[in-house]
């Protein structure tokens, strides 16, 4: 469920979410650790993730878009982006929502549009 996507880099909607809106945010180029990504990428992927950040907001109010970066799920560097309230909205050990395929196409297009 694809909500946004550059040359380098693609953010779509996690498919275990933590909350309505929890988008990951993943390089295209391979790399397993996040703190291996070149610098200069690093940066322009944290661009990348203000951006999508910023659309969440818009679609899910929220007093901020949490971030998180844990690395163990998958060998592929990625960043969570998630709508909370308050610290317990982004526990990782929390019991994750489901969703039909289509509540996520549209939360999906509500948050690529906006």
């Amino acid at each position: 469920y694809k909500v946004l996507e550059s040359d380098e880099f693609l953010a779509f909607l996690d498919i275990m979410p933590l909350q309505k809106g929890h988008v990951l945010v993943i390089p295209k180029l391979e790399v397993d650790y996040f703190f291996d990504i070149e610098d200069d990428l690093l940066g322009e992927m944290m661009v990348f993730a203000k951006k999508v950040s910023n659309k969440i907001k818009k679609v899910f109010p929220c007093n901020r878009v949490g971030v998180s970066v844990i690395g163990l799920e998958v060998p592929h560097a990625h960043i969570h982006l998630v709508p909370i309230n308050n610290i317990d909205d982004i526990n990782f050990s929390k019991e994750k929502l489901k969703f039909t395929s289509s509540e996520m196409s549209e939360i999906a297009l509500k948050i690529s549009q906006a």
